[in-house]
């Protein structure tokens, strides 16, 4: 992903909308650190159109309290630090 200090993305926002268009994603640093990230509308609502599909993923797995697992009760070992 290419970077760009926040007052380079305000002079040229054309070609960052662009490049994020074109080329992907464009971050958006100040001082030093990201803070925002610019994408083209159609990954952005590609992205959306996704949203909350591990969750479904993770709501239709089978009942876990039904497996029967069988585990070593002991306590674990002491280690001196």
């Amino acid at each position: 992903m290419a970077r760009w200090k926040l007052h380079e993305a305000k002079q040229q926002f054309s070609r960052l909308v662009d490049r994020a268009r074109d080329e992907g994603p464009q971050v958006v640093t100040r001082n030093g650190k990201d803070v925002a990230v610019v994408v083209a509308a159609a990954e952005y609502e590609r992205l959306r159109s996704d949203h909350g599909a591990f969750k479904r993923f993770l709501l239709q797995a089978p009942d876990l309290d039904l497996l029967e697992i069988e585990r070593d009760r002991r306590p674990a070992r002491s280690i001196d630090l």
